[in-house]
């Protein structure tokens, strides 16, 4: 039922209607003509009839109350956040994993809530796990209620103490979503701590976030070719990366059946030991080789006079064998000219230094790389030069793979997506600080994140399939700008819930998350 202007020669007239079936047409039947809308609207009768009509519409009536300050609020509390991954958390099936590996357990608090809590603050707000609590007072997470700090730690241990099983079991149960997995990227990186490090965990190693001075942990994720992350693992901070690949490989091909499948890895990966256990598995690999360290590739490799051939934008490759060795070449022209500029940079700098002696040069490392020292002074050595030009804009991999050899170079370059993968784990949802003690709840903290990068690729995943490309920051901030206000009208309590700002109605659309209703009876018993 609504509201028609009716034209009738220079007059309109205006009248109630509503719509019915006839057969298998919809018509419009009038149902009360109410007058002549100039008429109406001179003597004021619209607003009249507005005004009497309201006492029966209870939404508008509240909104408008609210709006004018008629009805104060109780309390306001954000309910965006949970509509959008609280339904990918169950369309995953994460509700469902935990659910059934706590019901041999008896806790006394809500295990599966306190973990989806943890994850979804991990996504919105950075800050340690102490921190999850106060912000939870503030956005709704249905059954979270009563949460405490210690609550939330237990969580953390439980979640470390289940890791891998939480891992196989999402994998099994959304299989469907990895069954073109043909390429597996590995990488690795680090996190210090701002505490002791843990029971093991936490050791002095090479630092990939230039903090040698605090212990840190090395961390490992494997993500499929389409960016979907599928495990992670932690060792103690002093292990290499050349270490980590082969335990990740034989227990990712026992735990998720992958057989099938090329991995991908970095240069700090390549060692003779690794490739030649991975030769004996018959395991195919595609592995970034060091330039400057291996001998082969210094002598024969590089020199190779076989002809590059352009694959992509700012990529050429040339393939090289030598005997049962593959090696891929690439070549970046533009990468190439940003090499020689850098270089051309240091060495005018580094001619104007000169002149404060070989002590002034000692803790560049940019300038002691050209440098040789000639009866007690420093001098540029033009052979370093020359042999630094050698390397301008160019990487070599090694592989055993039967791929095309621009294949090879563009799956290698596929790469960054572990790379973007440890930069939203370090920063976007601040991994970091690092305060627990013990081994257990330090991985739980590391997976809190894993998990909400599940949710993250998930969501934009969805946004893709629906042609959206939305920046992350924008995502959080309309979602946490969707919120529900409690009022009060005498006797009885409402929600009425805010606007849809920007992009949150694609986003929970994407979600596939049902979006409540403007105004609706709050089931919760009115605070003093």
């Amino acid at each position: 039922m609504f509201i028609r202007v009716k034209p009738s020669g220079a007059r309109k007239y205006l009248q109630i209607v509503e719509n019915h079936r006839e057969g298998k047409r919809v018509v419009q039947r009038v149902i009360a003509t109410l007058g002549r809308l100039d008429e109406m609207v001179a003597r004021g009768q619209v607003d009249v009839l507005l005004r009497s009509l309201s006492r029966f519409a209870t939404k508008v009536r509240l909104w408008e109350d609210h709006r004018r300050g008629g009805l104060l609020a109780r309390s306001s509390i954000k309910i965006g956040p949970e509509l959008a991954f609280g339904s990918l958390w169950k369309k995953l099936g994460l509700n469902d994993i935990l659910a059934q590996m706590l019901s041999i357990r008896r806790f006394e608090f809500p295990m599966e809530r306190a973990i989806f809590a943890s994850v979804l603050h991990r996504m919105f707000s950075s800050g340690s796990d102490r921190s999850a609590q106060a912000w939870l007072q503030d956005v709704r997470v249905e059954g979270a209620e009563g949460l405490e700090c210690h609550h939330l730690y237990r969580a953390m241990r439980f979640l470390g103490e289940n890791k891998d099983r939480i891992e196989e079991d999402l994998f099994h149960n959304n299989r469907d979503l990895f069954t073109k997995t043909s390429l597996a990227f590995f990488d690795t990186t680090t996190l210090y701590f701002e505490g002791c490090g843990g029971e093991s965990l936490g050791q002095f190693g090479h630092s990939k976030d230039h903090r040698p001075d605090l212990k840190q942990m090395v961390v490992g994720a494997v993500l499929s070719e389409d960016g979907r992350p599928l495990a992670c693992q932690m060792w103690p901070g002093n292990q290499a990366d050349a270490r980590s690949l082969l335990p990740v490989v034989d227990s990712t091909r026992k735990r998720f059946g992958i057989e099938q499948v090329c991995w991908v890895a970095d240069r700090g990966m390549a060692t003779k030991s690794l490739i030649e256990e991975l030769d004996a598995r018959s395991l195919t690999y595609i592995l970034g080789a060091r330039l400057r360290r291996v001998k082969e590739i210094k002598e024969e490799v590089l020199s190779h006079p076989s002809p590059y051939q352009e694959v992509a934008s700012n990529l050429q490759v040339k393939e090289v064998k030598l005997g049962e060795r593959r090696y891929v070449v690439c070549y970046n022209p533009e990468q190439a000219a940003k090499d020689a500029a850098d270089r051309e940079s240091i060495l005018l700098s580094l001619k104007d230094t000169l002149e404060a002696g070989p002590s002034a040069l000692v803790g560049n490392q940019g300038y002691r790389r050209y440098l040789k020292i000639e009866r007690g002074s420093a001098v540029i050595d033009q052979a370093k030069v020359q042999e630094d030009e050698r390397y301008d804009g160019k990487f070599v991999l090694r592989t055993n793979s039967s791929l095309p050899a621009s294949d090879v170079a563009l799956h290698y370059k596929q790469l960054l997506l572990v790379e973007q993968f440890f930069r939203a784990a370090k920063s976007l949802l601040d991994t970091r600080p690092i305060f627990h003690k013990f081994d257990a709840t330090i991985v739980g903290h590391v997976f809190v994140s894993f998990l909400a990068l599940v949710l993250v690729y998930e969501l934009k995943d969805r946004l893709k399939a629906k042609g959206f490309d939305i920046e992350w920051s924008d995502i959080l901030r309309d979602l946490e700008a969707l919120c529900e206000v409690e009022v009060s009208d005498g006797d009885q309590t409402y929600l009425l819930r805010t606007e849809l700002r920007g992009i949150c109605g694609k986003v929970l659309q994407a979600a596939g998350a049902a979006i409540p209703p403007t105004v609706r009876i709050s089931s919760v018993v009115p605070r003093p």
